[in-house]
């Protein structure tokens, strides 16, 4: 009962937070009962300047953000997201809203053009990076506490620590042992981090009140760096057995030379693999925050159809959104787990040891 109780109260804390965009969407968008599904949705996937939490009539309760760019003509500058908001210039600088740099921040050069600084302002998603991994730490360092004075004869850890513990031991002898064979050692330290950042984030992510509801693992970037430290671990440690079966596999003469055939697809499949993985973890937790976000906005989508309509749309909207929120929950895990899984698989192959008799 305790459960359900929290996951009525999660959408309850979802929906109430998107009342107050419907209510900005029906004054500024002139029809009543009309909202923007296509830009609430996009809004919460894309990335920001800024973190907007709620608007509320006239206004717009955000957290501005460090602005830092460079300019080829000015140089250096370092301002708040706030003083480019509503359409603001500030410095010779402004957020474009259409064309190729829609969303970014732009100058003019001497010609009136718009041109792109440099730029590497701390963006809502790399602000929900850093607030989540510094939550990653502290459990991390707070659970490594109680291990510190631990003795041989002490009970095994209850509660939060137990739970930790058991996760760490599953993913450890489970996934990255049996999977990454004897040179496991090398590799768990990767494998356990990527696994406990992924599903810290993806878990955030479904948190609709600041400050979660970050996209992190949404975005693709996110996901292609991951992707990429795979990427290095399995071909920079990769064993000569490895290599040798990329460049000359055990497989007839004609299909090695005098054209390549097969080394050019292993060569092939040493890039699918992280494509595969950036593509499956952005796809899956991007389109989950999508649907949800979709399903609540029919409650504001029918306001304008009739009582009847609308209260039996909101109910089914209810419902739906209850579970899918319970569905995404063991998304989290299981793309974190996938993950892990899949990068401790393709360390494995890379770490082959062919017997001499």
């Amino acid at each position: 009962m305790k459960t359900l109780r929290y996951l009525w109260l999660f959408l309850l804390v979802f929906v109430t937070g998107l009342m107050p965009v419907y209510a900005d969407n029906t004054e500024t968008g002139g029809e009543k009962g009309k909202v923007d599904v296509q830009e609430i949705v996009f809004g919460h996937i894309s990335d920001s300047y800024e973190w907007h939490i709620l608007t509320y009539g006239d206004t717009h309760v955000s957290v501005p953000l460090p602005i830092i760019v460079y300019s080829s003509n000015t140089g250096w500058h370092a301002f708040l997201s706030s003083n480019l908001a509503h359409g603001q210039e500030y410095e010779g600088f402004y957020i474009a809203e259409t064309g190729d740099y829609a969303g970014k921040v732009v100058e003019k050069d001497a010609q009136g053009n718009e041109v792109r600084p440099l730029d590497i302002s701390i963006t809502k998603t790399a602000f929900s990076l850093m607030i989540n991994s510094l939550i990653l730490v502290l459990i991390i360092v707070g659970v490594s506490r109680w291990y510190k004075n631990r003795k041989p004869s002490s009970e095994a850890p209850k509660g939060f620590v137990g739970f930790m513990e058991m996760f760490v031991m599953m993913i450890h002898d489970d996934v990255i042992v049996s999977c990454v064979g004897k040179e496991y050692k090398r590799f768990a330290p990767y494998l356990l981090t990527a696994f406990f950042f992924i599903f810290i984030n993806n878990l955030m992510g479904l948190i609709p009140i600041f400050p979660g509801g970050g996209n992190v693992t949404g975005n693709i970037a996110i996901t292609l760096f991951l992707a990429l430290m795979t990427f290095l671990a399995v071909n920079i440690f990769g064993t000569k057995e490895y290599w040798k079966e990329i460049f000359w596999p055990d497989v007839p003469t004609w299909l090695k030379v005098p054209v390549p055939f097969m080394p050019v697809i292993e060569l092939f499949g040493i890039f699918t693999k992280p494509f595969a993985l950036t593509v499956r973890l952005f796809a899956n937790i991007m389109a989950g925050h999508a649907i949800i976000l979709s399903l609540v906005s029919i409650i504001f989508i029918t306001a304008s159809l009739g009582v009847v309509l609308n209260t039996s749309m909101t109910i089914i909207s209810v419902l739906f959104s209850v579970f899918m929120s319970c569905l995404e929950v063991l998304v989290a895990f299981i793309q974190a787990y996938v993950f892990t899984m899949l990068s401790a698989v393709f360390i494995g192959l890379a770490q082959v040891h062919h017997e001499h008799k």
